[in-house]
């Protein structure tokens, strides 16, 4: 039982530090970076963290055990980290905030979906459907924050879609690496395809931040959390929640980010909360509580 709390605890606090980012993302944003720059930064700095634990750990592992499985880390890279990242940078140009994050924040319903198709005791149960809606529920009060007008836009629509499918990817993917792999291998490999799967997008971008830039105390800062604390931290913990707790109930963990981002800028931005957020916040826990209340026993370890 304490080690059932100890994983949620972990899961919820991951997920609370990703909320947070935003914050120091939207600093960098404003300080000249750009989405793709600051993504390829943190993940630099993430990979050689995880590469210079991994050194000391015998024996040290280059590759996967066969081509499949490199197959596979590759599948992680590209939906975990460049893609991810990308389709939901992207759609911002396009869309609003709020649809982007509303739309994005929807990817546990997809990810259950996307996992049962392909394990069948990973199905959502009644109860765990209606928690599932909840949650989404609340999301959408919580981003709307009172004003219920949606601008669509099918390209970055779409595009927010794509990275939420990209995220249901990345879950799924996860159940048959954490049953072959060690979770410093995983997220080892994810950051490194992360980074290689970014390459094409430098081809036809080539712009990149000057040194003295990236030395200023202030943003050196921002992205040493953003890669060190959110990637390197976060990543392999998330593996590690996932291994214990399974995929389903662990994206489900994904609902409480707009939740920490809005305390977030409330703590640093002085922006406002409403009644909205809280009434939000309240069917997030309560359909979390649902989701997760008939499946447990039922996770792949």
């Amino acid at each position: 039982m304490q080690k059932q709390i100890l994983y949620h605890f972990v899961a919820f606090l991951v997920v609370a530090i990703w909320g947070s980012t935003f914050v120091f993302t939207k600093l960098l944003l404003l300080s000249g970076l750009s989405p793709a720059q600051i993504f390829t930064l943190r993940f630099i700095i993430a990979y050689v963290g995880l590469l210079g634990i991994a050194a000391f750990k015998k024996p040290f592992r280059w590759f996967a055990q066969n081509w499949q499985d490199e197959l596979l880390m590759i599948g992680l890279g590209l939906t975990g980290g460049s893609l991810y990242f990308l389709t939901e940078n992207a759609a911002m140009n396009y869309t609003t905030t709020t649809n982007t994050a509303l739309i994005v924040c929807l990817c546990p319903l997809f990810a259950a979906l996307l996992i049962s198709i392909f394990y069948r005791d990973q199905r959502l149960r009644g109860i765990q459907i209606v928690g599932s809606l909840l949650a989404a529920i609340g999301v959408a009060i919580v981003e709307l924050n009172g004003h219920f007008v949606l601008h669509l836009s099918p390209t970055g629509d779409a595009l927010a879609f794509a990275a939420c499918l990209c995220w249901a990817a990345y879950s799924l993917l996860m159940i048959p690496a954490c049953k072959r792999y060690d979770t410093l291998f995983i997220t080892r490999k994810l950051f490194f395809y992360g980074l290689l799967t970014m390459i094409p997008y430098y081809i036809v971008y080539p712009e990149w931040p000057p040194l003295q830039t990236l030395l200023q105390p202030g943003i050196l800062l921002e992205l040493l959390f953003l890669g060190a604390i959110a990637s390197t931290l976060c990543f392999y913990l998330w593996g590690w929640v996932i291994r214990h707790l399974g995929a389903v109930v662990t994206t489900n963990y994904v609902y409480f980010n707009p939740v920490v981002a809005i305390l977030c800028a409330w703590t640093v931005l002085g922006e406002r909360i409403t009644v909205w957020f809280l009434l939000g916040t309240v069917l997030i826990l309560v359909g979390m509580f649902l989701a997760d209340k008939k499946g447990k026993g039922k996770n792949e370890k």
